[in-house]
């Protein structure tokens, strides 16, 4: 009996880190890949890889994702290719320092990769998705979405929008057949810390995982349906917790009347 192929994962950031931990993972799942990335050797390397072992389709689509015109033309093939089944969002930065040490050209850099790429990759994707009745959306967000306190604001705002949008946009497709994945990753060794001028080895070695590690849970959690997923809590009571406080909150986050702790006690008013 042959085995039907589970079709073709787009995946940004993809010549290095989580992106090209994903491309083998998925490879070997029986994908055929599109990798997107700026580096283009690198992934052609890879792709010479994957191609060998795994006997899967590897296109290398070198793209430079804060460039409005690449992430049109990646979003114009998430549209088109009716064999693409997955795209996984992971391309990303951070800053060296924070909001405060940073010139506008950082922090409008960020933004570009971190959020308007991802957003408008998974708003094509989930447009074509949902029309084909099929297909799995991956954002890769961070676990310093529920942590703004501890890094910078900037990076940390920019995964809670990942966040954000893909709890949104899973209740928005959840009736198409189409599944919705956030994955929060906490300290990870990758080279996003060396680019932005940190050391991971500088980590106590107990909080840093595994690029590998850290796929190879997300995938499992993908396999189980999760729409968040987070690979270091041991506890998933916790997360339960949280979000079962989050909702309770929200019939009372909309009202006409002013809370009674914000009145101004009658005898100030004039």
């Amino acid at each position: 009996m042959i085995s039907k192929s589970p079709g073709t994962a787009l995946i940004t950031g993809a010549s290095t880190g989580l992106g090209a931990v994903y491309a083998d993972r998925l490879a070997r799942r029986g994908h055929d890949l599109i990798l997107v990335a700026r580096d283009g050797a690198r992934m052609e390397a890879l792709a010479q890889n994957l191609r060998a072992e795994t006997g899967c389709s590897v296109e290398v689509m070198p793209a430079d994702l804060t460039d409005l015109g690449d992430v049109s033309r990646t979003a114009d093939r998430l549209g088109s290719d009716a064999s693409i089944t997955m795209l996984v969002n992971n391309a990303g930065m951070s800053l060296n320092g924070g909001l405060l040490d940073n010139g506008p050209e950082a922090l409008v850099q960020l933004i570009a990769l971190n959020m308007t790429a991802p957003t408008l990759l998974a708003a094509a994707a989930g447009r074509a998705f949902v029309a084909r009745r099929g297909g799995t959306i991956v954002n890769i967000a961070s676990v310093l979405a529920l942590a703004p306190e501890r890094f910078d604001g900037v990076y940390s705002g920019s995964k809670a929008y990942i966040l954000n949008l893909s709890l949104s946009l899973a209740e928005t497709v959840k009736a198409s057949g189409v599944h919705v994945q956030a994955v929060l990753p906490g300290a990870t060794r990758t080279e996003i810390w060396a680019r932005s001028g940190k050391d991971i080895d500088s980590f106590p070695a107990a909080i840093v995982m595994e690029a590998g590690d850290l796929v190879d849970a997300a995938l499992v959690g993908l396999d189980k349906g999760e729409t968040v997923t987070i690979p270091p809590l041991a506890n998933d009571e916790q997360w339960t917790a949280y979000t079962e406080a989050r909702l309770a909150m929200g019939p009372n986050l909309s009202r006409r009347e002013v809370a009674e702790r914000y009145r101004v006690p009658a005898q100030q008013v004039v």
